[in-house]
């Protein structure tokens, strides 16, 4: 399995915010967001990186599910986020994901729902993708709006996990693409929906909660910061 990244942090988003976690950050993503803040994690294969050399806790790393496991272990949290790119669509996830529960750990699966697999973890945090998304001209357009809405995978991973759905919001006419994304699926827990804005400083981030937030209190969603901007700034490994 390919790895950017492996590191500690603060969980930033979501359900478990301010939870202390190690982060495994995998290679690979069918999707090509406009707005992606992990880009370098967007290839489909790492071009240079056994030329390079492996880098400092797993970057440019192609191990075993055994391997990143022992990398975890050395790291002594308890929690792991699966991260990407898109971690369900590396096979190996199943294995790894088993694996880290033979050592009792809390696994948060962070995915955009295009991809089913079998694995175990305690939260499925899954982030569909809307409109806003697709990049605006370029030659992804096309494969990114064919792959970015499979409501099919999202209903069966909702039905089979503890889940939230997390969705990036950038304007206001967002806001009625969630609400007639959501009413396609059954059993949706108004107050598992959480709606982050799309932002890299705090005060895009502020101003758009002014708006977000209302309407949040309206529908029983939650409201979702991105804290990881507030307590490190935009940088990577956060």
């Amino acid at each position: 399995m390919w790895i950017v990244e492996i590191y500690q942090s603060k969980q930033g988003e979501g359900l478990w915010t301010g939870k202390y976690s190690i982060f495994v950050r995998t290679l690979g993503c069918a999707l090509r967001c406009r707005y992606c803040d992990t880009p370098y994690a967007q290839q489909d294969r790492a071009e240079n990186w056994e030329e390079e050399g492996e880098e400092e806790n797993g970057i440019g790393a192609n191990l075993s599910a055994e391997e990143i496991v022992g990398r975890v272990l050395l790291l002594e949290l308890p929690h792991v986020v699966i991260t990407g790119g898109e971690p369900m669509q590396s096979p190996e996830i199943v294995e790894l994901t088993r694996l880290l529960k033979d050592f009792d750990y809390q696994i948060t699966i962070e995915t955009s729902g295009i991809v089913d697999a079998p694995v175990l973890c305690d939260l499925m945090s899954i982030s569909p993708k809307l409109s806003n998304s697709t990049p605006l001209k370029t030659e992804h357009s096309i494969s990114h709006e064919q792959n970015r809405f499979k409501p099919e995978i999202v209903q069966s991973l909702m039905l089979r996990y503890n889940y939230q759905l997390k969705f990036v919001v950038d304007t206001p006419n967002d806001l009625n693409e969630i609400e007639e994304y959501l009413s396609q699926f059954h059993g949706v827990v108004a107050e598992r929906v959480l709606l982050m804005p799309q932002a890299v400083n705090v005060k895009t981030m502020t101003e758009k909660a002014t708006w977000i937030m209302p309407f949040c209190e309206q529908h029983g969603h939650q409201y979702c910061p991105r804290m990881q901007i507030i307590w490190y700034g935009n940088k990577r490994r956060t």
